[in-house]
């Protein structure tokens, strides 16, 4: 059943988009584009739109025609879950698994602040956009916007230390 969750760090991973079938299942998508990582937690953390938070234990969960299904203990009707769609998925930090070095989690890179090699600031990071073939970085100061490819020859160094993402920008990028 759904408990209140404590103030504890949370990052977001993932939505509820759906339900799916009449037993209660729910279509999930995982924020990484990884639904092991979801599947994997013994209990997520939903919040609903009041910013409220509350706890859920995950019964059982499948990935069905490239979407992640979850039904939660309890919960084994359509007519018990469908005021969960739409809501964001959180977990602890510790609950989440540990990266290869060189990868970094979403939240981690939000409000980088990012840099060319030749020092120039081009603002903050503000939103990553799931292409398929990489991920693209939305970096934004005041009214200007740049999008920023995540590829090993554009992203020079990520130091979550000092808050700074150095970029190498292809020609013509700091243009269009």
């Amino acid at each position: 059943m759904l408990s209140k969750d404590s103030n504890k760090k949370m990052f977001v991973i993932g939505k509820v988009t759906a339900t799916h079938g009449v037993r209660g299942q729910l279509r999930i998508v995982s924020y990484s584009g990884d639904y092991s990582t979801i599947s994997k937690l013994d209990n997520i953390v939903l919040q609903g739109p009041n910013g409220e938070r509350e706890t859920v234990k995950i019964a059982s969960s499948a990935v069905h025609c490239k979407k992640l299904l979850v039904t939660l203990q309890g919960y084994n009707d359509i007519n018990k879950v469908q005021h969960l769609v739409g809501r964001e998925i959180y977990a602890e930090r510790d609950q989440l698994p540990e990266l290869v070095e060189g990868e970094y989690y979403w939240c981690d890179l939000i409000g980088l602040k990012v840099v060319t090699t030749g020092g120039v600031h081009l603002g903050e990071l503000r939103d990553i956009m799931a292409t398929g073939s990489n991920d693209v970085y939305l970096v934004r100061s005041g009214e200007k916007e740049y999008l920023i490819p995540a590829i090993e020859d554009v992203v020079v160094e990520v130091n979550l230390a000092a808050g700074v993402m150095t970029v190498n920008p292809l020609e013509g990028l700091l243009e269009l």
